[in-house]
């Protein structure tokens, strides 16, 4: 039993300790003979013990509880086992009691509740995404096999964005990641035709999915009617801080060129909605979507708090 972390100790009838073996730098260091609990634990604590130990004495039925104590700044937990001491007679004389610790156990209980809870929120949050998206298509697909090309595509944008936000293990996904995902595979040519100045920031979750979704909608529509569908167009993206007021925030623009003469009445098939209301309400921004001439621009504001800053440089492509 040296080896291990379980403590044996009894107690007499009057609850004072008798003796104590294997105590280590548990809750139980503390305990000489002739103590009760109250001389080693805190009031609320030792109340609770004393009264079910009392409680075992007088049914001689066991029972088992757990016990919290406080170390400096750190909480551990043992898990308590007792049973009543009979002597030769069979009369009660004490109870023979165990403690083992079980602080790490309930870390990972915690954790465990922790994720879970944080998955259930997610979960929700994105089937709400997705009942907004299917509502959107609908209201502007003309023939149920344009309605299913089209939003096949945007949950394949959210699958692709969770899965990178899921790799990070939920801190979120890295800027420069999220526009090679959703962008490199509609250019022709590869990143070649995508010239980024992008910031080494970590959106959050939130955020990741749904500008995600700008940026395979502005993908989508360059790749089919935009500068990504002729040679020599290019998309340029721009990421950088800026401030509004007191607070820093980060100013995304997609910027098409040398691409088909843009019309200027909009195509309601174009995920407009999704750009201008959708996105900056999910992260709490505001967006611009303009018809150039020589292109689409969309400028999109993230605000801080959907953001962390991962260090002081930029990255770059082209």
């Amino acid at each position: 039993m040296a080896n291990t972390e379980v403590s044996v100790f009894a107690q007499d009838c009057d609850l004072r300790y008798a003796w104590v073996y294997n105590a280590g730098e548990s809750w139980l260091a503390l305990a000489v003979e002739g103590m009760a609990d109250r001389d080693i634990l805190p009031v609320g604590a030792a109340e609770r013990s004393e009264k079910l130990k009392q409680n075992v004495i007088d049914t001689r039925k066991p029972a088992r509880f757990e016990l919290s104590t406080i170390k400096g700044a750190s909480v551990r937990w043992f898990d308590i086992r007792i049973d009543v001491d009979e002597n030769e007679a069979g009369d009660v004389c004490g109870i023979i009691g165990t403690s083992v610790e079980i602080t790490e156990q309930k870390r990972r209980e915690d954790t465990l509740k922790t994720l879970l809870r944080e998955l259930s929120h997610r979960s929700k949050n994105l089937l709400a995404i997705i009942q907004s998206l299917a509502s959107q298509t609908a209201r502007h697909s003309v023939t149920v096999p344009e309605f299913l090309v089209r939003f096949r595509g945007r949950i394949q944008s959210l699958a692709s964005s969770q899965d990178i936000v899921t790799d990070a293990d939920w801190r979120g996904a890295d800027l420069m990641s999220l526009v090679r995902m959703q962008v490199e595979r509609y250019a022709p040519d590869g990143m070649d035709q995508i010239v980024v100045d992008a910031l080494d920031v970590y959106l959050s979750p939130t955020a990741s999915l749904h500008v995600g979704l700008a940026l395979h909608e502005l993908a989508v529509n360059a790749a089919s009617y935009g500068s990504l569908s002729v040679p020599g167009g290019s998309v340029s993206i721009r990421a950088s801080f800026d401030w509004r007021g007191d607070d820093q925030v980060i100013v995304f623009v997609w910027q098409e060129r040398n691409g088909p003469r843009v019309r200027l009445e909009r195509d309601p098939r174009f995920g407009t909605s999704t750009l201008e209301r959708i996105v900056p309400n999910a992260v709490g921004g505001e967006a611009r979507l303009e018809y150039l001439p020589d292109g689409i621009r969309y400028t999109l504001v993230i605000p801080a708090a959907q953001y962390e800053i991962t260090s002081n440089g930029r990255r770059d492509s082209a």
